[in-house]
């Protein structure tokens, strides 16, 4: 079966190609079928991840999966929330993973309070009108550090601290990384999902 990831996000594809093996499921990601990024108006994880799958699908005639995943911060409120990818552009960065960290670590400089979770909600239809999505949401809860360590992973992966591995995701070898993930849990739900569901 093939299916189009409403991602252009290599990090993503690599982890979710790796974690969706065991189903032979082929992730074609959406910019090499030759669709651009979906608009993203929504506040929370679970709208923007359907509204990307419903995009992909429209545009392919495959089946869809989308992932939206995000940083909430405590002290922050949660935030940044569906904003993470573009956090630091608020604070006069250009948008990268390295000014994302970079920035979060400022905001927060001088905070004791540095609790946030990791969340990804993806989020799969069959078509672009399917009913019944199939949805499956993880989260990981740790800390912020104060400095980056460890260099596999991506996004605020050298930031996010894990009290029970005693280390960050870019820590962490990436098996036990996709293993453990925000984007891990979910996708060991979707699995299920789609197995039962869609095979």
């Amino acid at each position: 079966m093939k299916i189009v990831l409403a991602s252009n996000n290599r990090g993503k594809l690599a982890e979710l190609q790796a974690m969706f093996a065991p189903l032979g499921v082929e992730l074609v990601r959406q910019a090499d079928l030759g669709v651009g990024e979906a608009e993203e108006p929504f506040r929370t994880f679970v709208e923007n991840a359907l509204a990307k799958a419903r995009f992909a699908a429209a545009h392919t005639g495959l089946p869809a999966l989308a992932d939206d995943a995000g940083l909430c911060v405590d002290a922050f409120g949660g935030l940044p929330g569906v904003d993470t990818a573009y956090y630091c552009t608020q604070f006069g960065y250009e948008k990268s993973d390295a000014n994302n960290v970079r920035a979060v670590l400022e905001q927060l400089q001088g905070q004791d309070q540095r609790r946030a979770a990791m969340v990804s909600t993806l989020v799969a239809v069959r078509n672009p009108q399917d009913p019944e999505p199939l949805i499956a949401v993880g989260r990981v809860v740790g800390e912020i550090t104060r400095e980056p360590r460890g260099s596999n992973g991506f996004g605020f992966d050298p930031v996010m601290y894990l009290p029970e591995f005693g280390k960050t995701f870019a820590e962490l070898p990436v098996d036990v990384k996709n293993a453990h993930s925000h984007r891990g849990r979910a996708a060991q739900q979707m699995l299920e999902l789609i197995r039962s569901r869609w095979l």
